[in-house]
Parts: C-alpha cells; structure tokens; sequence
C-alpha cells in the first residue's frame, strides 16, 4: 500500500512566506495527530559539525518546535554523542557545537538535550527481532520520550550512499556502544607511536580490558564489550576506531536500530526531510562541499521509509549543479548518489526497512 508523502518546495510570496509555508505542511503532515497534550517530545536533529555549515538552519526547527507547542506538546532537541573524539563527542562538547551552531534557547525555544547522557553511556537497551541483531543500544531520552520528531538534512554519505531518515533514526538516535555495533565488528586498536602509557583508558575501562605497560596501552579483545569510551577518553586520540563493517551489514543494522527506536512510538512519530544544500558527504565532517543539486524543498511523512525513497527520487530527477564534485550521472534521472559513491549501493537500506516492515517503498506525493 502506497504511504503519503507531503511535499514543499523553496517557493514563498508575499502572502505566505517559507516559514508559514512550512507550518502547513507540518499540518497536512499530521503534527497535531502524532503530538498529544503533555507529551514530551524529541526533535531529533542534527547540529552540525564545527566547520560544516550544511545542517539545517535553526530558525526552521524554530517552527517545528512551535507547532508541537500548539499541538500541546513539550519539545526538546536532541542528539546522541558521536563515536569519535571529536566536537560532539561529549555531551559538553556536544551542547557547545550546537549552541555555537545557532541552536540556543532564544532561537528556537526549546531546551537542547543530549539524549545519551555525559560520555555517551546513558543507553537503554531495546529488544529487536532483526535477522543481525537482538537487541539495540538507544540513548535514554529518546526511548522515554512520549513522540519523536525527526528531521533530517538529506544528502550524501560515504557509507550508505546517502542519509536521511533511516540514518537520522537508525544511527543518530544509538548511544555510543550502538554506534560502535553498527561501525566494526571487533575492537578498537591502539596506535602504539602515539600513545603516552597515561593510563587513562585503563582508568575508565568497566571491564578492567585495558593493561598499560612502561611503552603503551593494550586492549584485552576478549573482555572488551566495544563500548567505545577508551576512544573518547584518549588525550592524545591514540585509540582507533577499526572501520571494519562491511556496507551492507552497516545498513541492516541502523535500520535494525530504527526498529529499536520506534518500537514504542507506534502512531507517535513523524518524520522530516529537507532537501536543501545536498551536500556529497555526511554533516559529520568538519567541512562540507558544495550542493549537488539545486535546494528541492520539504518532505514529511509518517513512514520513514516511503520519505527516504521519494527524497532520493526527487533528488536523482534533478540535473546535477555544474560546480559540484559530481563528475558522472549528471543528467536529471540518473542516480546521483552512485555518481559520487559508486561502491555504494543505497538501496539495500530501503529494501532491508521494507522487508522489516518498517514503512513502504511505494508511496504518493502530495504537493503542497
């Protein structure tokens, strides 16, 4: 059965402008039927890595938080720490890059919650029935909140072909030991050249994996339970992340932990993509490219997996912007994502979320 999917695009007048704009899809969408009095609710968002400017602009997420405010609800924004050391790494960290990003109070009204806690171990554990995994590591504050918004900037990534909702829901919403499940298989390893002998890492490790000698420190891979903490512990960022999972798993398992997050939020989630400096590479990078296409405009949909297939639609009908990395399918119907990652087969994911029933691949649009 095909799932609806509202569409917006970048057009305004003087009698209603984006914004306003926006707000009538958030409506036609069904914003007031997923948020109910009282309930707290999560917009899961991104807030943009330092240096990267692709993230979606506050003032937008101004409005959705005011619309679940009609709808009687009580929003935060929020995020989970990444698994690199990095500016969002911590939740400290994490806060400041998003204020720093134009994520304050007085901008969009709504309190920033780090949905996994300080270091990123704030996790509730989630029972799945996925063909890879069990059960799934999920910030706290996402599962115990009442609705979940999410919105996702659609663009490229170098893992799986491009992100949008399932990777905002999948991968965005795990706690730091999720992320590192869907990332490798094994543990991290410690570059020997650069590490001190601190001992911090050891220090931290819950599962005592961690012995340090007079030269470096050494992971016990047979006690090591691959939360990832040693990497964000580490001053001198001598503990490595092994990239080691294939794509397709990668893919199975955030959709498996999409499963994990929306497994209790039946008739209370909707979701958001805009389509809008499509950028070839994950906002994660502290940096990012050029558009490669034009700025389409909004969709939103109560299944995640009909919105991501017609935001990758409409983005592989467009022609390809004549300044952008994007060196082949440049025609409009060509598959821009495998023009810029042609190891990379996107569908997999789409195709996994149906078979898991997640949502449907067949869906109508309706524009606004």
């Amino acid at each position: 059965m095909a799932s609806d999917v509202y569409f917006i695009d970048f057009r305004a007048t003087v009698k209603e402008n984006f914004i306003q704009k926006l707000e009538r899809l958030l409506q036609e969408a069904g914003i007031s039927r997923i948020v109910k009095d009282r309930d707290l609710t999560a917009v899961k968002i991104h807030f943009g890595e330092r240096g990267n400017m692709a993230f979606i602009r506050p003032v937008y997420i101004g409005k959705v938080v005011e619309c679940i405010k009609t709808a009687g609800g009580v929003p935060f924004l929020t995020d989970a720490n990444t698994l690199y050391a990095g500016a969002r790494g911590d939740s400290v960290h994490h806060l400041e890059t998003a204020f720093r990003n134009g994520f304050a109070y007085s901008v969009v009204e709504a309190p920033v919650i780090i949905a996994d806690g300080l270091r990123g171990k704030s996790e509730s554990v989630v029972p799945v029935e996925g063909h890879r995994l069990s059960e799934v590591y999920i910030g706290t504050d996402i599962v115990e909140a009442d609705a979940l918004i999410s919105v996702a900037h659609f663009k490229g990534h170098e893992l799986s072909g491009f992100g949008g909702t399932l990777k905002n829901v999948g991968m965005g919403c795990a706690s730091r030991k999720g992320k590192m499940v869907q990332h490798t298989s094994v543990a991290p390893e410690i570059k020997e050249e650069q590490c001190i002998a601190c001992g911090e890492c050891a220090d931290h490790c819950s599962q005592d994996a961690i012995a340090v000698n007079e030269a470096y420190a050494e992971i016990d891979t047979e006690r090591c339970i691959e939360c990832g903490e040693c990497i964000l512990i580490c001053p001198e960022e001598a503990v490595q992340i092994q990239w080691n999972q294939s794509i397709p798993v990668l893919m199975e398992s955030m959709v498996e932990y999409s499963l994990g997050v929306l497994k209790n939020k039946a008739d209370k989630a909707l979701f958001i993509n805009f389509i809008a400096d499509v950028s070839p590479g994950c906002d994660c990078m502290a940096m990012n490219d050029a558009p490669i296409v034009r700025n389409i405009g909004v969709l939103a949909s109560l299944d995640p997996v009909a919105i991501d297939q017609a935001s990758v639609d409409r983005v592989n009908q467009e022609p390809a912007l004549p300044d952008s990395c994007l060196e082949v399918n440049t025609g409009p119907g060509e598959d821009k994502f495998r023009g810029l990652y042609p190891e990379v087969d996107w569908s997999i994911q789409l195709e996994y979320a149906e078979k898991m029933r997640l949502g449907s691949r067949d869906y109508t649009l309706r524009r606004i």
